[in-house]
Formats: structure tokens, sequence, C-alpha cells
């Protein structure tokens, strides 16, 4: 025997018949505990990539608000993404994924994870570890989250934003996204957003819209019928965090794949990456021809959202399309933004980093261009987008005012004009450039 296990591994050693001793039941095999692994596997890897988007996110929003409000951004983001956190487990994740029920919604409990050690025996190895599944689905709440912080940007107060915050990663996203992706009324009825064109970023973008609507625009911006550009401060920054959130969207839409198991699931991954790739650049390449047409010199800014516009709008349907069929799906992306910045200007909506453009519009344009190479059909796309559009804009819409009338949510003039790091904060991000 002591041989015997020298040459076979521990799992073979379970089914050899032990002479006097019945024979004990047989260990799954490879092909049962494989997808299992690797499927884990597949949300672990691609969490960690769009958690790091977080910091894509912070460094976007650092680079496009002034220098007096860097620290105040950079804290809002770290902020929600630790409240989504231990929202989405006290609450959250079992309210999204409600297992059988498929009414409005149910508030679900805390997030129990797997027992250390647990046995093959005992695992879901039809699907993935509890604590994968939902890290994985934790990631894109904080995203979600981050979507709001940009457009809401240098007149905010941080706790109030922090409340809606609470509300937003522990209630609304979790209810709205049960309809989808937890088995509920919009998946029945056959709405496809693979990745969350809709259920990610359009929830977000309609979240801010309230958001700056009760806001209102920041001191100086709106003038004499004039639209007068504030600059952000560092726009290395800026393009550092787009470079990094474009490495997280291959997380962001491969991990949805939500499969690793078979030959087929990883090409699939594969095309998936590809796909989201050129709609990307396709976004960028857009905006950049775009901008030295209409105004004879490219605008950074511009390319930079370009570029994210194109992920937004291809992650309705990553894996379907050609990638020609990305290209141009990434490309109209590319000419919502250009178009709908200086749209919400006359508007006089100030959205201080692009956000309701990239993530709402585009992703609007996401859902809807399923239907050219997915099974669903433009009215069903339609309902979900309205669907989504009417319940997160009206529910945002009133804890926005609830807080304006019990906490206020945005700072005086003084301290705004004074800068939000020290309003705020009492600290800067760049002190050694302040006056005094």
């Amino acid at each position: 025997m002591k041989l015997l296990n020298t040459l076979l591994p521990a799992a073979a050693l379970v089914a050899l018949p032990v002479m006097g001793m019945a024979q004990e039941a047989a260990a799954p095999t490879m092909d049962e505990v494989g997808p299992y692994i690797f499927t884990t596997l597949l949300f672990l890897m691609a969490g960690f990539l769009v958690f790091f988007m977080a910091a894509g996110f912070a460094m976007l929003e650092a680079g496009l608000v002034r220098s007096k409000n860097v620290a105040m951004q950079l804290t809002k983001n770290i902020a929600l993404f630790s409240i989504a956190a231990i929202m989405y487990w006290l609450v959250g994740f079992n309210t999204m994924y409600p297992g059988d029920f498929n009414g409005f919604f149910a508030i679900g409990g805390q997030t129990v994870l797997d027992p250390v050690g647990v046995a093959a025996a005992d695992a879901a190895l039809d699907y993935a570890s509890v604590g994968s599944d939902f890290f994985f689905q934790l990631v894109f709440v904080a995203a979600t989250a981050s979507i709001v912080s940009g457009a809401v940007a240098e007149r905010i107060k941080l706790w109030p934003f922090l409340a809606f915050v609470v509300v937003l990663t522990g209630l609304m996203y979790p209810i709205s996204g049960s309809w989808q992706w937890g088995g509920g009324w919009l998946s029945e009825m056959g709405f496809s957003d693979f990745a969350g064109s809709t259920v990610v970023h359009s929830v977000g973008g309609w979240a801010a819209l309230a958001g700056v609507i009760v806001l209102g625009p920041r001191i100086g911006k709106y003038k004499d019928g004039r639209v007068n550009p504030i600059p952000g401060s560092n726009l290395a920054l800026a393009t550092l965090g787009t470079f990094i959130l474009w490495l997280g969207w291959f997380g962001f839409n491969g991990g949805s794949q939500l499969a690793m198991g078979t030959v087929g699931d990883v090409s699939d991954v594969s095309r998936i990456f590809a796909n989201t790739n050129m709609a990307a650049a396709a976004g960028s390449v857009t905006a950049l021809i775009l901008t030295q047409i209409l105004y004879k010199k490219v605008d950074l800014t511009m390319v930079l959202n370009g570029a994210l516009a194109g992920l937004v709008s291809i992650t309705a349907e990553p894996l379907a399309p050609t990638l020609f069929g990305a290209l141009w799906i990434g490309a109209v992306g590319g000419v919502i933004v250009v178009f709908a910045i200086p749209f919400l200007d006359k508007l006089k909506i100030d959205d201080v980093v692009g956000a309701i453009p990239v993530h709402l519009f585009a992703g609007i344009w996401g859902t809807i261009a399923v239907i050219f190479y997915g099974e669903a059909s433009l009215m069903t796309q339609l309902t979900g987008i309205v669907a989504y559009g009417v319940f997160t804009f009206v529910a945002s819409l009133i804890l926005w005012f609830i807080l304006k009338a019990t906490v206020g949510i945005r700072v005086s003039e003084e301290e705004e004009i004074n800068g939000l790091d020290m309003a705020e904060l009492g600290m800067e991000a760049y002190p050694e450039f302040s006056k005094g």
C-alpha cells in the first residue's frame, strides 16, 4: 500500500478496493470537477481585472477634475468601493440572485461562503464556488457607483454622496439586476444584456443624470449663455485611467461568459477579448477623427471617452459579432460621445467627466445593437431599457431630493471656489501648489 501511495494520486486511491473492506465510493472524475475548477478560476481572474477598474475610475476622475478637488475624488472612489463590498455582502448579492424567485424583487440576506476545505461531493460542481461568484458580481456593482462619482464631482458633499452609494449598491442595483441576471421577469421575457450595457452602465448613468440635475452645474460653467470649459488637472492621469479601464474590461466582458470548463467556453472568452478590444479602438479612432473635423484640433478627452464609449457599446453583446461588427458598434459609440457631450452642455447639464454620454447613451445604443447579432427583438430590448431607466432614474431622483432636503448635498459657494479638498477633507492632493 505504501508503494501504491507513491505511485498513484490520492483521488485515484479513493476508488481502489481494499481487501476485506467495502469498496469506498468513487471520487468525482476530472470531467466532473474540471468545469467547476476552471469556471471558479475564470471568476477570480476576471474579478481582479474588474477590481482594477476601480483604480481606472479613480485616475480618470482625478485627471479630469481641477487640482483643488483631486483628493476628494480619490477619497470617494476608495470609499464607494469599500461600501459596495459591505452592502453587497449584507444584502445585495442574495437580493440580485434570489434563487427561484421570479417576481419584481425579494430582499435577500447575508452572503455565506462555501465551508473551508469543502469536499468535491459537497460543492456545486455544476457551477463555481460561492466566493468566486460573489466577488465577481461585487466588482460590477462598485463600477456602477464609480460612474456616479465622476458625473457629480467638484460640488457634492462627501457623506451625502456615500449615503447614496449605500442605497445604490445595497438595494437599487441588486433589485434591478435581479430582473435580468437573477432570472427575473426581463430574463423570462427574452431581454439580452451579456455583460451589462444596461444592467451596469446605464444604471450608473441614470443615477448620475438624476444627481447632476438635482445638484445643478458648477459655478462658472454656464454664464451669459456661453459654455465655459473647465479643464482637468492632469490629462496624463486621465489617460492612465482610461488604459486601466480598457484592461479591466477584458475581465468585465470575458468573465461574463460565466464558464471556462470546455474548449468552446475558452474559445468564446478569447473571442470576447478580441471584440472588446476592437470596439474600444474603433470608438477612440472615431472620436479622434471627428474632433479633428469639427474643431480643427484633436480633443484628447473626447478620444479617451470615445474608447470608453466603444467599450460600453460592445458590452451588451461582445460574443456574437464578428470583428467588423465590433468595430462598427464601437465606432457608433465614439460618435455618440462627440455629439452628446456638447448636447448636454446646451441643456446646462454639467457632467464633469462625460459619464452620462459614455455609460448611459452608449449603454442604450449597445443594448439596442444586440438585435443585429443576437436573438433578442427590438421591442424586448427597448422594454428593458425603459424599465431600467424609469426605475433607476425615479428612485435616484427621489433619493437625491431626500438627501438635499435633509442633510444637503452641495457644498457652499465659498467651499466650491476654494476646493473640496480643503472644505471636506482638510488636505490637498497637491499641497505644494496651494497659495500661501
